[in-house]
């Protein structure tokens, strides 16, 4: 989602004249766009202007903006602990970006805007074409959480749950497809709440399905509560609605759940699994799990375990547990970090284990693959499975922008490695 509102933010810089520079001695505003979920996110960012400001020791200071989650949690004490930081401004007004640059440069004081007003937002950027020319782009279709997950800082720094309309959806949509995108992930806190005056999640994909150009559809983050039977029938009746379903389960054991206030139970949860693999087999699935949540013992951590081997994730993004002041969690006894470290690296050897296996699985076969682009360097281009599972291959044609069928040859746990299937065209060697 932050890529997301970077290109967006990109886009309202452009009606100030303001291009993108790969240099930062070059630069004449610097915009930090933030996220507040992992640990250390505020210390990140004044490490990051700690390198602004040491690269214009001698130069003209540049415009510095700290946007995102960061800013909208801790804009007044990132004001006055940095005071090289001329605004900062939250996720849900960035859209005044102009606005504030111009009031910088006209010597203002310094601007701290961290409202919830993502209706303005949005009618505001539906008012800029999205110039994203992306093989496989992003579109935020919902923002903001209702579920206060205990351990979440999100309701806090992104408000409770808004859905676009669809109309304004499909517009931007086409405005991607006509740029050249051939995949849309679907953004959003929780994608699968997507409701706009009873228009759901289902309803839109079936909508965006009918774009010529969009061939693949993908959407994250999904929480299991709001996996309605639509949705479910969605993976049945959509051929370009990808198979790879990431549903964040987030521990394996009910008590655990019951003290994040998740709302679901693992019972729940395998069967909303097998509801999906029953109307699609060859459905895949990947969660996030946090280790260490406090009150976890051996016997939670075991079941976490246990539900990671039964579910055989083919990914799975595991992280100790991180406090966030203002949250309930935070307010909780920590678990010993030294056992939480521990845990987390007896997970992390059993999910790369079951992840291996399944992508040895993938050699010597076949694979439908989308290419996004081309290493600066060589013929090799680079591209994503269905499974989102990233692909290498070299090619003397130009293959971006195209779905290939490629043979899988070896991988590792980060990239496929492939060849491109040889057509036979002589019929003595064909099976």
């Amino acid at each position: 989602m932050n890529e997301y509102d970077s290109n967006r933010i990109y886009d309202l810089s452009k009606k100030l004249n303001y291009i993108k520079t790969d240099n930062v001695e070059d630069t004449d505003c610097y915009v930090l766009n933030t996220c507040h979920i992992r640990e250390k996110a505020t210390e990140k960012v004044y490490h990051d202007i700690g390198r602004v400001k040491k690269e214009f020791r001698n130069k003209k200071k540049p415009i510095v903006i700290v946007t995102g989650c960061v800013a909208q949690a801790e804009g007044e004490v990132l004001l006055e602990k940095e005071k090289y930081i001329d605004a900062v401004i939250g996720p849900q007004s960035y859209h005044l970006l102009e606005k504030i640059i111009k009031n910088i440069e006209k010597k203002f004081k310094k601007i701290n805007i961290t409202e919830f007003d993502v209706i303005d937002k949005f009618d505001n950027l539906n008012l800029i074409k999205n110039s994203s020319t992306n093989i496989s782009s992003f579109l935020t279709i919902q923002e903001g959480c209702d579920k206060f997950c205990k351990f979440c800082v999100v309701p806090y720094t992104r408000g409770p749950e808004f859905s676009r309309s669809i109309n304004e959806l499909l517009n931007e949509c086409i405005d991607l497809a006509n740029n050249g995108a051939k995949e849309i992930t679907l953004l959003g806190q929780n994608v699968n709440a997507f409701n706009y005056c009873g228009i759901k999640l289902s309803d839109l994909i079936y909508e965006i399905s009918k774009i010529k150009n969009i061939q693949r559809i993908r959407y994250t983050t999904s929480h299991p509560i709001d996996f309605s039977k639509d949705l479910i029938d969605a993976h049945a009746n959509i051929k370009k609605l990808m198979p790879l379903i990431h549903l964040p389960v987030q521990s394996g054991s009910n008590k655990i759940l019951n003290k994040m206030n998740r709302k679901h139970t693992v019972e729940y949860y395998i069967d909303l699994i097998r509801k999906l693999k029953k109307v699609n087999p060859l459905t895949r699935f990947s969660s996030d799990f946090i280790i260490g949540y406090p009150g976890e013992t051996d016997q939670d951590f075991e079941d976490s375990l246990h539900l990671l081997n039964e579910i055989e994730f083919i990914n799975s993004f595991s992280f100790i547990y991180s406090s966030r002041a203002g949250t309930p969690a935070a307010k909780l006894e920590q678990v010993d970090e030294n056992i939480a470290k521990k845990r987390l690296v007896i997970f992390q050897k059993r999910a790369n284990e079951i992840k291996m296996r399944y992508r040895k699985k993938l050699f010597n076969k076949p694979a439908k693959v989308l290419f996004e682009n081309k290493a600066k360097d060589n013929n090799k281009y680079f591209g994503r499975d269905e499974y989102f599972n990233s692909v290498i291959v070299k090619s003397d044609q130009n293959l971006i922008g195209q779905i290939k069928e490629v043979k899988i040859l070896n991988g590792n746990q980060n990239t496929l490695f492939g060849e491109m299937k040889q057509k036979i065209k002589n019929k003595e060697f064909a099976a």
